[in-house]
């Protein structure tokens, strides 16, 4: 029992020793590293207003943000640092070799990052546009350096590592997607009529942009039906909604306008 409080006294001793001691240099580091991140975050939004006032890219402003912040606050770490009087020479070296080692064990990050890096500063997309790759669509809602967030109609999100991105072929719609689709109306109706009531239908339809006309016209000649196609821009939010609409008011524009949409029929004739 005496060991153990004289330990615990020793241990006591130490401790008030090092308080009495380091205490100053300790406050002092931890002031320095508060007003770090104070500064760092007042630099940020700094760099942030600066370049939204010269109609920099949003994803591209907020990673130079991020850059600034980190190195305003590491630079202050270097200043605690010496403040305890450490220096930081065998500290980068030590660091130096950790990197070494882990940038083998971790490819794959290191991957994502650098694609992502790739993508921020070449600006491939931007947050808002529309993309589609590797089988998935949506809306690209953030892009960070590890991936790529999509935000699909329905509310999925899709969460796609960067380095998948890079070299791969992608369709950038911008903050629009095209409905296509078609249908095959009789060989003995005027062709100039149907495509002209489709495009007027497809004109007063709710959520087609007005900004670009719909297209429309002949695809191709089936066995028993001439095949019409129309392609209309819509909101990506609202592309399968807007896609059954289109089907929906084409089908009972032809309809009432007395318009045949012919179904495949074959002769068989039995030879006796």
């Amino acid at each position: 029992m005496e060991e153990q409080l004289d330990l615990v006294q020793q241990v006591y001793e130490l401790v008030v020793n090092f308080a009495v001691a380091y205490s100053f240099q300790l406050l002092g580091a931890l002031v320095v590293v508060i007003a770090g991140y104070v500064i760092g975050g007042w630099v940020a939004r700094m760099v942030l207003r600066v370049q939204e006032r010269r109609n920099v890219d949003i994803t591209l402003r907020q990673f130079i943000a991020s850059v600034a912040r980190m190195l305003v606050i590491g630079m202050f770490l270097v200043i605690a640092l010496s403040q305890l009087g450490i220096s930081i020479t065998p500290l980068i070296a030590a660091i130096g070799g950790l990197a070494v080692g882990a940038s083998l064990a971790i490819q794959g990050p290191v991957s994502n990052y650098g694609a992502g890096l790739v993508i921020i500063l070449t600006r491939m997309f931007r947050v808002g546009d529309t993309i589609s790759l590797l089988g998935c669509s949506g809306q690209v809602e953030e892009i960070s350096l590890a991936t790529t967030i999509l935000r699909a109609e329905d509310g999925e999100k899709i969460i796609i590592p960067n380095k998948h991105i890079i070299g791969e072929i992608h369709r950038n719609s911008l903050a629009s997607r095209i409905v296509e689709g078609q249908v095959g109306v009789a060989y003995d109706s005027d062709p100039e009529r149907v495509i002209a009531i489709i495009q007027d239908c497809l004109a007063g339809i709710d959520g087609v942009s007005t900004d670009a006309q719909p297209q429309v016209g002949i695809n191709s000649f089936g066995d028993s039906s001439i095949i019409i196609d129309y392609r209309v821009w819509v909101a990506t939010d609202r592309y399968f909604e807007t896609l059954h609409r289109c089907n929906l008011q084409v089908f009972k524009a032809l309809k009432d306008n007395g318009i045949a949409i012919p179904f495949p029929q074959r002769e068989v004739r039995m030879l006796g």
